[in-house]
């Protein structure tokens, strides 16, 4: 299913959102904007969808989420069955579906009308205005790094985690000026994290392209962006980049970390996970549509990036499920 475009109007006499909530149990239909996100989920499990990664979330589940990238989270409660074909533990196992440190899952039926109210605090910032302080403030170009990351989304530890929620709380009663500050205070928390994990596979934004500050790439991912689907050669590409092959291999295998064959394989995968989800042409049509010579070799592809086939993917994201 197409993710929903959502209107973000920063709080009265602030550049920025802040907001807290509570339920009884969350469900955040899938969904992206231009702003970005950092989301802080108290008290509640389930499953987190941030573009191309599914993954199970617990107590204190901490996350940055750049620009444009589409994603939402569904408690245990709304998570009955995912499809008749596909177990819950079909979705859970290898490649991006591994879980991520989840705690006891919460008791279903009658036994869940004693549990605590899921509480979600959110901080949601206009990618134009961070990008402008961070750019004019040099005590703020440590954080450039962790923006960078967040165009994949970004998982913290929960030590991070629960000194986040003790900022979020104070940001409840702030006045404006005191709540920047407490922004700053968190961006600045989420930066010093050793132990964050990246999400979402590079390129599984919603319409938007890489920004490679290598002004030597610039031509190459712009071809490889408009011509995946085609034959791609690195002797052609060499050319654009004025190299030799050789050279050409090391130097994009060192600005991106990776080689050039697993760079157009995963974007095209990324592709292929979007064609998934957004309409329902048989496989094989998607395989054709994003390069691949051959079905099997799309699979075999496919089991590589996500860990699991591209048809368990789609039943994954199947409309049973009601966040997605």
């Amino acid at each position: 299913m197409k993710p929903l475009c959502e209107k973000v109007i920063p709080d009265e006499n602030s550049s920025w959102r802040y907001f807290r909530y509570e339920w009884d149990h969350m469900d955040l239909n899938w969904h992206y904007h231009p702003e970005y996100e950092i989301c802080l989920t108290l008290n509640s499990y389930g499953m987190r969808y941030v573009g191309d990664h599914i993954a199970r979330y617990g107590d204190y589940d901490l996350v940055i989420i750049g620009p444009d990238m589409p994603h939402g989270w569904q408690s245990e409660a709304n998570l009955d069955v995912l499809t008749d074909e596909v177990s819950k533990n079909d979705c859970l196992k290898g490649g991006t579906l591994t879980a991520v440190g989840l705690k006891e899952p919460v008791l279903m039926g009658s036994a869940s009308k004693n549990r605590v109210k899921e509480v979600v605090y959110v901080a949601q910032i206009p990618a134009a205005w961070l990008h402008q302080i961070v750019n004019e403030q040099r005590e703020l170009a440590s954080l450039h790094s962790l923006l960078t990351h967040a165009k994949r989304g970004v998982l913290f530890s929960e030590e991070t985690a629960r000194k986040a929620h003790s900022v979020f709380i104070e940001m409840e009663t702030a006045n404006p000026f005191r709540r920047y500050i407490l922004l700053l205070e968190l961006l600045a928390l989420l930066q010093q994290d050793s132990q964050q994990e990246l999400l979402s596979s590079t390129l599984f934004t919603h319409g938007s392209k890489l920004d490679f500050t290598v002004k030597k790439l610039d031509k190459v991912i712009e071809h490889i962006y408009d011509n995946y689907t085609q034959a791609l050669s690195a002797q052609d590409l060499a050319k654009l980049a004025h190299m030799s092959t050789n050279h050409f291999h090391r130097f994009f295998k060192k600005r991106t970390e990776k080689t050039l064959t697993e760079f157009i394989n995963q974007l095209r995968i990324a592709k292929a996970c979007k064609l998934l989800l957004s309409n329902q042409s048989p496989i094989s049509t998607i395989s054709d549509q994003c390069g691949f010579n051959n079905l099997s070799n799309f699979n075999r592809r496919f089991i590589q990036f996500k860990g699991i086939t591209p048809s368990r993917f789609r039943q994954c994201f199947s409309s049973k499920q009601r966040a997605i």
